[in-house]
């Protein structure tokens, strides 16, 4: 039997990858770097959060992180305002 544990590290190994493989450069940096700093702390109930918000679309997902288009009540979250800060982001040009 799968301890807790062992299934949230599970869960977070998915998410880093599905964070960095997106579709776009843009979008994998942004959800990637954000998911790479923020990722051990992530607990059951914020995993499943990422991985919903990892099931819409990725365009409309930078639009709301950016503020371009409003943020939908469902990810108005902690989580989404520390991403929208861009602050997780290499300022030195590098990926990673």
């Amino acid at each position: 039997m799968k301890s807790i544990e062992s299934d949230l590290i599970a869960r977070r190994k998915r998410l880093r990858f599905r964070a960095w493989h997106r579709g776009t450069k843009e979008g994998d940096l942004i959800i990637g770097h954000f998911v790479d700093q923020n990722l051990d702390m992530l607990d059951h109930d914020q995993c499943a959060w990422f991985e919903a918000l990892l099931e819409e679309q990725e365009q409309e997902v930078l639009e709301w992180i950016t503020g371009k288009t409003p943020l939908p009540e469902k990810y108005r979250t902690t989580l989404m305002a520390q991403m929208m800060q861009l602050d997780h982001l290499p300022r030195d040009g590098s990926d990673g």
